[in-house]
């Protein structure tokens, strides 16, 4: 498919979450480039999450996979062109590359400040808020809990007919995490999990976006469910994403102990504290490729 080709121009919109793959099809298409001597470019645009707050665990190496081909903190706080400098370095993937700036962009510039129209970059990312929430709403693809696809709020609507929406709300609602709220709801799928049978769930509602911590919410909606299906809760089976032996929960995860620790009932502060020393070294790791300030 190179061949014949000088230059490869990536211009996507990233999501600034470690599972959405356009960033790791870019990875791959570098690591292909510089085997055959192809430059790169990529254009950069906003993370629409902000550039200035990092959350998540940094995944094992062992668990990598298209969800995440090195290991990267879920909300990794880059663009992607620094993204890009960052892989080619210290990961070695030696292309020749190059990255356009933006101009008037800043680390602590949300979507909305940024003052640009939003595009689905795909059928499930239709508006700002699906990216705010999806660096935890995804993880509940990892379970057989609807994330809301086949609704018009994905990633924002988690529920299965096994849950009581009103108990569901209340218990998160009662862990008190930041920025957020749980709206008892009721919605049905028009396709994907549980397509056409009514869900009772919640709706993530983001009252505060300084404050809110996405990972940390999609681990308190899946820790919750599992206690309150009790039987009726599971883990979601491979395939999923290329992977076939790996449960799609470790792989998105990047690791097997966040999953673990939800399964001996561990609280979700306690499996927050668990990845903050890794994500704080990973804070000075990444140091060196802002470009932005």
């Amino acid at each position: 498919m190179l061949r014949g080709i000088d230059v490869l121009v990536v211009d996507l919109q990233d999501i600034g979450a470690r599972y959405y793959t356009f960033v790791w099809t870019m990875a791959l298409a570098m690591r292909i480039c510089a085997r055959v001597g192809v430059d790169v470019v990529v254009l950069d645009r906003p993370n629409p999450l902000g550039g200035a707050v990092v959350e998540g665990n940094v995944p094992d190496p062992a668990f990598a996979s298209f969800v995440g081909l090195y290991p990267l903190p879920a909300r990794h706080g880059l663009t992607i062109g620094e993204l890009a400098i960052y892989l080619n370095e210290r990961h070695g993937l030696g292309c020749d590359l190059a990255v356009v700036p933006m101009k008037g962009w800043r680390r602590a510039m949300d979507w909305e400040s940024t003052g640009l129209p939003w595009v689905a970059p795909s059928p499930n990312m239709p508006t700002p808020d699906t990216a705010r929430v999806y660096p935890g709403g995804c993880l509940v693809e990892g379970t057989n809990l609807s994330e809301g696809r086949g609704t018009t709020r994905p990633f924002e609507w988690i529920g299965a007919p096994y849950l009581d929406c009103h108990r569901y709300a209340d218990a998160l609602n009662a862990l008190a995490l930041p920025g957020a709220h749980f709206r008892p709801a009721r919605f049905a799928p028009t396709f994907h999990k549980w397509g056409g049978r009514l869900c009772d769930g919640a709706q993530v509602h983001v009252t505060d976006r300084a404050r809110f911590k996405p990972f940390l919410t999609g681990v308190a909606l899946i820790a919750v469910a599992r206690r309150q299906g009790r039987a009726r809760f599971a883990w979601r089976r491979p395939p999923y994403e290329f992977e076939r032996r790996r449960l799609p929960i470790d792989i998105l995860c990047g690791t097997d102990a966040i999953r673990r620790a939800i399964e001996r009932g561990a609280s979700v502060a306690t499996i927050e504290r668990s990845w903050q020393a890794a994500c704080a070294r990973w804070r000075r790791a990444r140091a060196p490729y802002l470009a932005y300030r």
